[in-house]
């Protein structure tokens, strides 16, 4: 075979163009990544210290609980009827404790299911009379 390149049993040889080739695709691919890398940053956050604690105990969390029978339970006592619109019992004592701990203990008011909304509006209304500032729902 006149025609043919290398010897002639048909054995052609160590090309090293394919090679070149392979290393081109893998240095090209290596530049693409390192360019979408992200490089971790130092982050500037003040972690609290071991110092002195804040002055008095923890704010212990005053929970309104509203029942199905609309009825009003705080931290185990019962305040006002069912049928009362304006409740006075809890807006006297939710006045009487912001005003003895400074207002810092959080309110929480858990409705039931049951509950109708115009019994949480209630409730919220006598906590907004008694001025309570730090209010959530359970």
């Amino acid at each position: 075979m006149a025609g043919s390149v290398g010897s002639e049993d048909g054995d052609v040889g160590f090309q090293i163009a394919p090679m070149v080739d392979v290393v081109f695709v893998l240095l090209l691919f290596f530049m693409a990544m390192a360019g979408t890398q992200k490089t971790e940053l130092e982050l500037s956050i003040n972690l609290p210290g071991g110092g002195n604690p804040k002055e008095g105990p923890p704010p212990t969390p005053i929970i309104i609980d509203i029942n199905q029978d609309d009825s009003i339970v705080v931290n185990g006592k019962t305040f006002d009827s069912p049928s009362t619109k304006n409740l006075v019992q809890l807006e006297g004592w939710l006045a009487e404790t912001i005003k003895m701990f400074g207002g810092k203990d959080p309110v929480i008011i858990r409705p039931s299911m049951e509950t109708t909304q115009e019994r949480i509006i209630d409730v919220l209304n006598a906590a907004a009379a008694a001025k309570v500032s730090n209010l959530s729902f359970g």
